[in-house]
């Protein structure tokens, strides 16, 4: 097995696991409207399909996605384990949020902000574990198409991001979110300009 194999491998344990545990979420008592959502929906599915549809093609040998490097076996390595760790804090945090945790934008009846866990140092820390798993299998990959579709992907995820916050701000009151807002970072840890 390849590093970029067993990443791969990753992401499909992370895929179904993540789509099992979908159940364990309290019902949404309020959501912004579908229209609101479509930017990043659409951003983040494009980005995804274009990170690993190049995957695909760059397996199948075609040369319109060939690689732009190589790794040797450590390298890889090291990445597949950066990305098992993305996957471990996306998993961190949803187990901080329990039943709090939605797929999409939403408001849950008792709904509060988080803190606890990874949300002590970021407030998006499923994005932040999610983008670091990208990344890594992005530069296992080192495919163009792939690098074009990380920077859509982190597109999608910041515009997801801002919407849950003007959101969760309207709904659970201004005050509160923002004092959260200027003591954490968005989603990088210890990155200089909380908002």
């Amino acid at each position: 097995m390849t590093p970029l194999s067993a990443t791969y491998a990753l992401w499909a344990a992370w895929a179904l696991s993540w789509g099992l545990a979908a159940g364990w979420s309290k019902a949404a008592a309020a959501r912004p409207a579908v229209k609101d959502e479509l930017a990043y929906r659409a951003a983040v599915a494009i980005g995804y399909l274009l990170v690993f549809t190049s995957a695909r093609r760059a397996a199948l040998g075609l040369p319109i996605d060939s690689p732009l490097w190589r790794l040797g076996g450590a390298a890889g390595w090291a990445l597949f384990a950066f990305a098992g760790a993305g996957f471990a804090a996306s998993w961190w945090a949803r187990l901080a949020l329990g039943p709090l945790w939605s797929g999409s934008v939403t408001r849950k009846e008792d709904h509060r902000i988080v803190e606890t866990g990874p949300y002590r140092w970021v407030r998006h820390p499923i994005y932040t574990g999610l983008l670091a798993a990208t990344f890594a299998t992005v530069v296992e990959m080192a495919t163009p198409m792939a690098i074009a579709g990380f920077g859509v992907v982190v597109v999608g995820m910041w515009l997801k991001a801002r919407l849950e916050e003007r959101f969760l701000s309207q709904e659970l009151g201004p005050e509160a979110y923002r004092d959260y807002q200027r003591r954490t970072p968005m989603l990088a840890p210890f990155w200089p300009g909380r908002r």
